[in-house]
């Protein structure tokens, strides 16, 4: 009797044939990283063109008036009111209304003090990480004063 080798098949039929998941690795690795890349460069490209079909982004200066016209659309608001309502946002340091009030130091370091002197706000020092720091928050009485 001729002995046949168990390795090697006599034809096609004898071995079975593996699932191939190769498909799996082409989404996980390609379509995936495509799919948020091709909407970004298809963007780029309609901006280049100039088709604006698409909302622009609202600048930091266009958002600050939209609030503004919001909180009191019939009253001119004064500066104390500008930068209690800044406050009332979140900005809680000097550098922070300062950015969004858009003043001079000693203006709004004036405007600060007489808000103090009137018990608007509250002046909180504490100790950062580089050394002292001052915090601004409201009152409740400025938050009255604020929206009345």
């Amino acid at each position: 009797m001729l002995e046949m080798n168990k390795f090697i098949p006599r034809n096609s039929s004898d071995t079975m044939a593996d699932p191939n998941f190769s498909w799996i690795y082409l989404i996980i690795f390609l379509a995936i990283p495509l799919s948020r890349i091709i909407p970004r460069i298809l963007a780029k490209r309609r901006q280049a063109s100039g088709n604006y079909s698409t909302f622009e982004k609202p600048t930091q200066e266009n958002v600050d008036v939209v609030r503004l016209e919001r909180e009191s659309p019939t009253k001119s608001q004064t500066k104390d009111m500008q930068v209690l309502g800044i406050m009332h946002q979140g900005a809680n340091t000097f550098d922070k209304i300062q950015r969004s009030v858009k003043m001079e130091n000693k203006e709004l370091d004036s405007i600060l003090q007489n808000l103090e002197k009137r018990n608007l706000i509250k002046v909180v020092n504490k100790q950062g990480m580089f050394g002292p720091k001052i915090e601004l928050y409201s009152t409740d009485k400025g938050f009255k004063e604020y929206y009345s």
